[in-house]
C-alpha cells in the first residue's frame, strides 16, 4: 500500500457554478462532434457515393476495433502521475488528435474510399476516448459527494447540449444561411468550426479547473482478476448493462433521424434542424433539473422514472400524424428533456461505485470503471448501425437525395425508429431494481475513505505525486 500526498486544493464539491461550468466546457465541442459524426456523417458519405452497406460496415468495423481502446487506455490512465495531474494530460493529448481527424473526415476529397473512412474513424475514436474518458474520470475525483456528482455530471450534460445546439445554429446564423449542418458543401466548414472550438474549450477547462490533490491510499498495481472482480460486482454490472441498453436508444435514432423526419413526418431540411435544436434545448433544460430531482429521490429511482417518460414521449413522436410539426416538435422537446437524465446519472453512479471499490480493494480503478460505460456507448452505437442500415436496405429504403420510397419501406423506417429506442431504454431502467448503493451507504463509504486516508497520511512520510 502506498501513500501519495500533495498540497490540498479546492475541488468541484460545493464549488461556485462558474467553476463547474469551466470544467464542463470541454463537453461542448465533443458533443457537437458527436452530432456531426453520428447523425450527419453517415448520410454525408452515402451522398458522396458510398452505399448504406459499405458505410454501415465501415462504422461497425471501426467501432468493434475501438471497443478495446477504452479499457486499455484506462489501465494507463489509472497509473498516470504528472505534475499537472492524472487526467488533465489526457485531455491535452487527445484534443489535437481529434482536431486532425475532424479535418480529414470532413474534407475527404475526390478519392473517398471505405478504407479512408475507416482509418480516420479509428483516429477520431482514439482521440475522443482520451478526452471523454479523461473528463468523466476527472469529474469523479473532483466531485466526491453523492449529490455533488449529480450536479457536476448534470452540468456536463447541459454543456453537451449547448455544444449540440451551437453547431446546429451558429453556422447558419453567422453565415446568413450559407453554412448549414447537413449540407454536403457545408461539411468542410463545419469541420473548421470544430477544429477552432476544441482548443478554446480545452484551455478554459484545463486552466480554470483545480486538480484534486487529496491523499490517495491504494495499491499501485492491479491484475486482470482484480479488474474482473471490480467490474463484475453487482452494482457495477447493473450500471454497465443499463448504460449499454440506454445507449441503444440514441444509437438507433441518430443515423435514422434525418430520414425519419423527412420521409415519415414530411419535414423540410430546415424543419428537421429546428426539431433537432428543440430536442437538444430540452436536454439542456433537463440536465440540471434531473440533477435536482435526483438529490431528492436518489439517482437510480430518478433514472427509472426518466426512462419510462423517455419511452412514452418517443412513442408519441412516431404516433403523431404526418405533418403535425408543432406537436411533433413539442414531443421531441420532451424526449430531449428526459434523455438528459440518462448519461449523467449513470456516470454519477459509476463514480460512487468507484469509491466503494477503492475502499474495499485499496485500488484506484476509477478510469477502468468509467471505460466500461464509455465502451457501452460505443457498443450500443455499433450494434444499431450493424443491423439498422441493412434492415433499411432490406425493406427497400433508398437514402439518396431525391429518391422516391414506397409506403412499405417508410413503414420499415418508422418501425426501426420506434421499437429499438423504446424497448431498450425501458430495459435499461429495469436494471436498477434492487440497486443498493444509496446516499446513506455512499456517505458511509466516503467517511471511511477520508478517515483511512487521514490515518495513512499521519503514519507515512509524503511522497511526490
Amino acid at each position: 500500500m502506498s501513500v501519495q500526498t500533495t498540497p490540498a486544493v479546492a475541488t468541484l464539491s460545493g464549488a461556485p457554478l462558474p467553476r463547474v461550468l469551466a470544467f464542463a466546457t470541454m463537453a461542448a465541442p465533443t458533443a457537437a462532434l458527436a452530432v456531426v459524426t453520428n447523425v450527419y456523417l453517415p448520410r454525408y458519405y452515402v451522398g458522396l457515393g458510398l452505399s448504406f452497406i459499405v458505410v454501415g460496415a465501415a462504422i461497425t468495423g471501426i467501432r468493434l476495433i475501438d471497443l478495446c481502446f477504452d479499457p486499455l487506455l484506462s489501465l494507463v490512465m489509472d497509473r498516470t502521475k504528472t505534475p499537472i495531474g492524472r487526467y488533465r494530460p489526457w485531455l491535452i493529448l487527445g484534443a489535437p488528435i481529434v482536431m486532425l481527424a475532424i479535418h480529414m473526415l470532413l474534407t475527404p476529397g475526390a478519392g473517398l474510399t471505405p478504407g479512408y473512412m475507416m482509418v480516420w474513424l479509428l483516429v477520431i475514436g482514439a482521440g475522443t476516448s482520451m478526452v471523454s474518458l479523461g473528463q468523466a474520470a476527472w469529474a469523479s475525483v473532483l466531485a466526491t459527494s453523492y449529490n455533488d456528482r449529480s450536479r457536476v455530471y448534470g452540468w456536463v450534460q447541459g454543456l453537451s447540449a449547448v455544444g449540440q445546439m451551437s453547431i446546429l445554429l451558429l453556422p447558419p446564423i453567422f453565415t446568413a444561411g450559407a453554412v448549414v449542418l447537413g449540407k454536403a458543401d457545408s461539411m468542410p466548414a463545419i469541420g473548421w468550426i470544430l477544429v477552432i472550438a476544441l482548443p478554446v474549450c480545452l484551455l478554459i477547462c484545463t486552466a480554470f479547473t483545480p486538480e484534486r490533490r487529496a491523499t490517495l491510499v491504494e495499491r499501485p498495481r492491479f491484475s486482470l482478476p482484480d479488474m474482473v472482480s471490480a467490474v463484475s460486482r453487482p452494482a457495477a454490472l447493473r450500471a454497465i448493462i443499463a448504460d449499454f441498453l440506454m445507449s441503444l436508444a440514441p444509437g438507433a435514432a441518430a443515423p435514422l433521424y434525418v430520414y425519419f423526419f423527412h420521409e415519415a413526418k414530411g419535414f423540410t431540411a430546415s424543419e428537421i434542424n429546428v426539431a433537432l435544436v428543440v430536442t437538444i434545448l430540452g436536454s439542456a433544460v433537463g440536465a440540471p433539473v434531473w440533477a435536482r430531482i435526483a438529490r431528492r429521490f436518489n439517482k437510480h429511482r430518478t433514472l427509472q422514472f426518466a426512462c419510462v417518460c423517455y419511452a412514452a414521449f418517443h412513442a408519441s413522436v412516431v404516433a403523431l400524424p404526418r405533418g403535425q410539426f408543432v406537436l411533433t416538435v413539442a414531443a421531441m422537446a420532451a424526449v430531449g428533456f428526459c434523455s438528459a437524465a440518462l448519461v449523467p446519472l449513470v456516470r454519477a453512479m459509476v463514480a460512487d461505485i468507484s469509491d466503494e471499490v477503492r475502499l474495499e480493494r485499496d485500488q484506484n480503478l476509477t478510469s477502468l470503471l468509467f471505460s466500461m460505460v464509455t465502451t457501452t456507448q460505443k457498443v450500443g452505437a455499433t450494434i444499431t448501425v450493424l443491423f439498422v442500415f441493412p434492415v433499411l436496405a432490406f425493406v427497400g429504403y433508398n437514402g439518396k437525395e431525391g429518391a422516391v420510397n414506397t409506403p412499405q419501406s417508410i413503414v420499415g423506417l418508422e418501425m426501426c425508429y420506434l421499437l429499438i429506442p423504446m424497448l431498450a431504454v425501458l430495459a435499461g431502467g429495469a436494471m436498477f431494481f434492487g440497486y443498493k448503493l444509496s446516499p446513506e451507504r455512499h456517505a458511509a463509504v466516503r467517511r471511511e475513505l477520508e478517515a483511512r486516508d487521514a490515518a495513512a497520511l499521519q503514519a507515512a512520510p509524503p511522497l511526490a505525486s
